[in-house]
């Protein structure tokens, strides 16, 4: 189980590639895997330094999408604990990313369609006026 786990992709997933592609199109520039925490071992999927506002996307499986997670049959014990913690450690990076005066945007990776107005809608409400 241990070399399987190893082996999942944890940056550059294909929905977080897609999110990328369509910001840098829409004119809009960020850090990747930008550590907003130094002490944490998670980095941001995308940071807006400026903003502060760090986005993550979120895989279904992985964190729970309410719409299309579905627990696993095989192993079902060990899997729900550790779906538990992936859920654990969000909230506990979203805590201290905010305590940092960061914001967070966290998007599912079926949210494709509306990602980009999300992430600019989240970025006009942090925008200094002027």
């Amino acid at each position: 189980m241990r070399r399987r786990m190893s082996e999942q992709r944890v940056t550059g997933t294909k929905p977080e590639m897609e999110l990328r592609r369509l910001l840098h199109a829409a004119g809009l520039r960020y850090r990747v895997e930008y550590p907003v925490l130094r002490e944490s071992s998670t980095p941001d999927d995308i940071a807006f330094t400026k903003t502060k506002l760090a986005v993550m996307v979120d895989g279904c499986f992985w964190h729970g999408c309410p719409e299309h997670a579905v627990p696993p049959k095989h192993n079902a014990e060990w899997w729900a604990e550790k779906l538990a913690t992936n859920a654990v450690r969000d909230r506990e990076t979203n805590a201290a990313l905010e305590a940092g005066g960061w914001a967070v945007l966290r998007l599912w990776e079926h949210e494709a369609d509306q990602m980009v107005l999300r992430v600019s809608e989240a970025l006009e409400s942090r925008a200094p006026d002027s």
